[in-house]
């Protein structure tokens, strides 16, 4: 028996060879725990808003209708003895016939009917948002509103949700002397700025061409505005963009769960205009990237920072060409930049893209907004700084153990000087985040913008204890 080898985590996808595009994978069954559709002949209430709403009955079910019984011909007799109290009191009104009063039963039901009738319709076919305007959520971040409302949160209509997308999605070709390669890109704007990944652009070296094509096939030339190493994100420009730009509506990566839905947007292996489906594996996952430019294994990214993302799992499939295209909601909102795939090993050791195998990663979209912004506005980026050096390590925590990241140094005059932390001191979590190793610390402040103010739960000598402290931009010389 073959022994099926270790899997080596994670590389871009980019860069592989060409191969027949996988199978789209079959959509998940709703998590555990997902709105079900009502029992029969329950009550039908309009949604109150797109994340609260369920699926009418009128879509796939029947509604049993009251029986009555049959009522035969009555031949009308003089009256034998008086009448009922009931019908002689000053007032009183005369029963109706139940059969005019089943016609008013039928036609209420049937009104009914027809008003969640129109709201379901609504629901699915409100994709002519052409522009969103930026609203505020729980998480103080800003999005836009989303350009699907879906009827039934457990059982999406997904072509709904890609008819509104795709038209914000664009497909980036690279070349060069030194060769070419393939991505994706969200349109961040209608001045034609467009969001991609670092690794996308530089794929094919210095004095790269970029082109890109956007979903009704018209093709611009494209200039980078700037790039981010550390994050691998960059923003390009369409040169004489048009005026008739779809950007795409943003969500927030804060209110995610384990088990939501999500549809994956982009050009794997240069089939653009390609969907596929999933669920959020995990969320928080500390993901370093290879230093290699994909699409040139002989380039490195010029940065001494190592790439790592505080990333969003993903089952959506993603493949080599997907980088830099959206992981979007069911409502059609950004909800991360798909950028790595985590792929298995070839027998002789080395690493090989193999394509999806239903673990990919995408950096959540409230950090490739914040660089987004930045790129946009000064060509260049600035990180959160914290000053410390860590490694992985383990601490008591009662009568258990846990993993932590352990400080080995703090830096003099730094955020984490000022706020009182020590060599020593394990950190176990950042703002009530998990950290169980100098990766997942290193991602999680990475994430975070210049100015945050975050509380670190440390373990000191046995002793559980919070500490807040404010990041602010990591040097250009750190010690």
């Amino acid at each position: 028996m073959t022994q099926q080898p270790p899997p080596q985590f994670p590389t871009s996808p980019e860069g592989a060879p060409q191969q027949p595009p996988p199978q789209s994978p079959q959509s998940p069954q709703p998590p555990e725990g997902a709105p079900q559709q009502p029992p029969e002949g329950a009550p039908q209430q309009p949604p109150e808003d797109s994340s609260q709403q369920t699926a009418p009955l009128w879509y796939e079910q029947t509604q049993r209708q009251p029986q009555y019984p049959a009522y035969p011909p009555v031949v009308p007799q003089a009256p034998t003895e008086p009448r009922p109290a009931a019908f002689t009191q000053p007032g009183a009104t005369p029963t109706q016939s139940a059969k005019p009063r089943r016609f008013a039963e039928l036609g209420a039901i049937a009104v009914v009917a027809a008003v969640l009738a129109s709201a379901g319709t609504y629901a699915v076919t409100r994709t002519d948002v052409t522009s969103s305007p930026a609203v505020e959520t729980s998480a103080s971040a800003t999005t836009s509103a989303s350009p699907v409302l879906q009827a039934n949160g457990s059982a999406p209509d997904w072509s709904a949700t890609a008819s509104a997308v795709s038209p914000s999605v664009v497909a980036i070709t690279v070349t060069s002397s030194q060769g070419s390669g393939q991505g994706s890109g969200v349109i961040f704007d209608t001045k034609g700025h467009v969001l991609t990944n670092n690794h996308v652009v530089t794929g094919a070296g210095a004095g790269s061409q970029l082109s890109v094509t956007l979903n009704d096939k018209r093709t611009y030339v494209a200039t980078v505005v700037g790039t981010d190493p550390s994050t691998d994100l960059a923003v390009i420009k369409l040169t004489n963009a048009p005026t008739d730009l779809k950007p795409i509506a943003l969500g927030d990566a804060n209110v995610l769960k384990v088990g939501d839905q999500v549809m994956a947007v982009g050009n794997p292996l240069g089939l653009a205009g390609t969907v596929t489906t999933g669920i959020v594996s995990a969320l928080n996952r500390p993901v370093t990237t290879s230093d290699q430019q994909q699409g040139d294994p002989t380039q490195q990214q010029t940065t001494s920072d190592p790439v790592v993302t505080n990333a969003i799992q993903t089952s959506a499939a993603i493949n080599p060409g997907n980088s830099g295209g959206a992981l979007v909601n069911a409502g059609g909102q950004l909800i991360g930049i798909n950028s790595a795939i985590a792929s298995l090993g070839s027998s002789g050791g080395s690493s090989s893209q193999s394509g999806n195998i239903g673990i990919g990663f995408a950096i959540p979209v409230n950090e490739a907004r914040s660089i987004a912004d930045q790129l946009i506005t000064s060509g260049k980026a600035t990180h959160p700084y914290l000053g410390v050096s860590s490694k992985d390590g383990v601490v008591a925590d009662g009568s258990a153990k846990r993993a932590a990241a352990v400080l080995t140094s703090v830096a003099s005059g730094t955020p984490a000087d000022k706020a009182g932390l020590q060599a020593g001191d394990a950190i176990i979590a950042v703002d009530g985040n998990s950290i169980d190793g100098s990766l997942s610390l290193v991602a999680q402040v990475r994430e975070r913008s210049v100015g945050d103010k975050v509380t670190l739960k440390i373990v000191r000598d046995g002793q559980s204890k919070d500490i807040s402290v404010t990041l602010i931009s990591k040097p250009t010389t750190t010690p």
